[in-house]
C-alpha cells in the first residue's frame, strides 16, 4: 500500500469517528432537552395541584369551624 491510500484509510477513519462523537453529543443534548421539558412541564401543575389541596383544606377548615360553633353551647 503506496503512503497515499494509507492517508485515506486514516483520513476516512478519523471522519467516522468524528462524525459518530457528533451523533453521540447531539443525542445526549435532545435527551437533556427533553429532560428539562417535562421538568418544565410539571412545575406548573405542581403548583397548581399544591394550591388546590391547599384551597380544599381551607374550606374543610372553614365547615369544621362552623359545624362546630354550631354544635357548642350557648352561654
Amino acid at each position: 500500500m503506496s503512503n497515499e491510500t494509507i492517508d485515506d484509510v486514516t483520513g476516512g477513519i478519523n471522519a467516522i469517528t468524528g462524525s459518530a462523537g457528533k451523533i453521540a453529543t447531539q443525542q445526549i443534548e435532545l435527551f437533556t432537552l427533553a429532560i428539562e421539558s417535562v421538568t418544565q412541564l410539571f412545575v406548573p401543575i405542581s403548583k397548581t395541584a399544591t394550591d388546590l389541596v391547599t384551597g380544599t383544606l381551607t374550606a374543610l377548615n372553614q365547615v369544621l369551624e362552623s359545624v362546630s360553633t354550631a354544635l357548642a353551647p350557648k352561654k
